[in-house]
């Protein structure tokens, strides 16, 4: 490969990374039935880049999901460190369901398009979701915050639980509360940590 090949690489990675966070703002806005070539337009590219990216609609939602769920997941560490893990557990599921919540129709189109578009790519951002989830409730156990028999898988139905339902904008406050009650459940019966001596 010539190095004149890699300025062209970083073009296109900073283009498709500008139509996945127009698609973003643009689902969040309109919701995921919009015309495609609004979110060219923001992107600033023209629509036949955005198809050379993402050849379909489906590819395009499948796409912005995956970004959301990994800058998500990133961002477990700095939670970890900013307040105690039962905590954390709570601001990062709100944080999840508030993603749903603000894109209308996401979950239910994800559902949907698993099999059509890049079903790998999908699975990997959910295997991020359960490691996210994994982190965070062994941090909480760790610390005598959270009971020992919780798992994180009996915890990622709860949020899919929680996060369908309440898929819709103007739901949050709602989908907040049932967050606080799940993690309550979870400190029933946490081992306190004992002090070192």
């Amino acid at each position: 490969m010539t190095g004149e090949g890699r300025p062209l690489r970083a073009d296109a990675r900073r283009k498709r990374d500008a139509i996945l966070v127009a698609a973003v703002d643009v689902f969040a806005e309109r919701g995921i039935e919009i015309a495609l070539d609004e979110v060219a337009r923001r992107a600033g590219v023209g629509i036949a880049t955005l198809y050379r990216h993402f050849p379909t609609r489906e590819a395009l939602i499948a796409g912005a999901y995956i970004r959301e769920i990994e800058l998500l997941c990133d961002g477990v560490d700095d939670l970890l460190a900013a307040m105690p893990a039962d905590e954390a557990l709570v601001a990062w599921m709100q944080r999840f369901v508030g993603y749903v919540a603000g894109k209308p129709g996401m979950a239910l189109a994800l559902k949907s398009i698993v099999v059509t578009t890049d079903a790998a790519a999908l699975q990997t951002s959910h295997d991020r979701v359960y490691a996210a989830l994994g982190q965070l409730v062994e941090a909480g156990q760790r610390d005598g915050l959270i009971r020992a028999d919780a798992s994180s898988a009996d915890l990622a139905n709860g949020l899919s639980g929680v996060s369908l339902a309440n898929s819709q904008p103007g739901t949050e406050e709602r989908a907040n509360r049932l967050i606080v009650l799940l993690v309550d459940g979870l400190r029933y019966n946490a081992a306190p940590r004992r002090a070192a001596r």
